[in-house]
């Protein structure tokens, strides 16, 4: 339940703050036809972070790694918030992305990983259909929510109301234990 949860509230919070974050790159001063400049090297640098997960999770230290992905994305809505209420730059915009998209990349290559090892072989199909449901209600509450948020209190309102939902899915993740990993097929447990 806790990937679950974990799903939902990333891919509402991942919608919902792109209802603002184009406004800022554009009160930042670079041009809508511009935003790919940011967003491009981003999405690229965050991949080599990738390397990290991987190498964590050989480690035995996914969990660790799970923990700071939410807590990185909790405080890319801390920066946003601030750079909504204050003067925003465009350096700290392409910074704040490029860590959302290091933790959000982190725990989109982990979290379907975690759900199929947590689920029962026998209700394995079952468990990913829910999660999968679930990070598509993700986005759906997230657009909406996200622009009635905006459009009703302003920009601050919403990553106020993001940080709050990734403080809950930190809370509600931090006692979650690792899974082992599966004996190969063909191995005795």
């Amino acid at each position: 339940m806790r990937l679950n949860v974990g799903v939902f509230v990333l891919h509402a919070v991942q919608l919902a703050m792109w209802v603002s974050v184009p406004a800022l790159l554009v009160q930042a001063g670079l041009q809508t036809a511009q935003h790919w400049q940011v967003y491009l090297p981003a999405v690229a640098l965050s991949f080599v972070f990738l390397g990290l997960v991987f190498a964590a999770e050989r480690r035995g230290h996914l969990k660790k790694l799970f923990l700071v992905s939410i807590g990185l994305i909790l405080l890319v809505q801390a920066g946003l918030l601030l750079q909504s209420v204050g003067t925003t730059s465009l350096g700290a915009l392409a910074v704040l992305l490029l860590v959302f998209f290091c933790g959000f990349n982190a725990l989109e290559a982990t979290q379907p990983s975690l759900a199929s090892r947590i689920a029962p072989s026998a209700m394995r199909g079952a468990a990913m259909g829910v999660y999968n449901t679930l990070q598509s209600l993700g986005f759906f509450v997230g657009g909406l929510s996200g622009g009635w948020l905006v459009k009703s209190w302003g920009s601050p309102a919403l990553f106020l109301c993001c940080g709050v939902a990734m403080l809950a899915w930190l809370l509600v993740a931090w006692p979650m234990q690792t899974p082992g990993r599966s004996a190969p097929v063909g191995q005795a447990a």
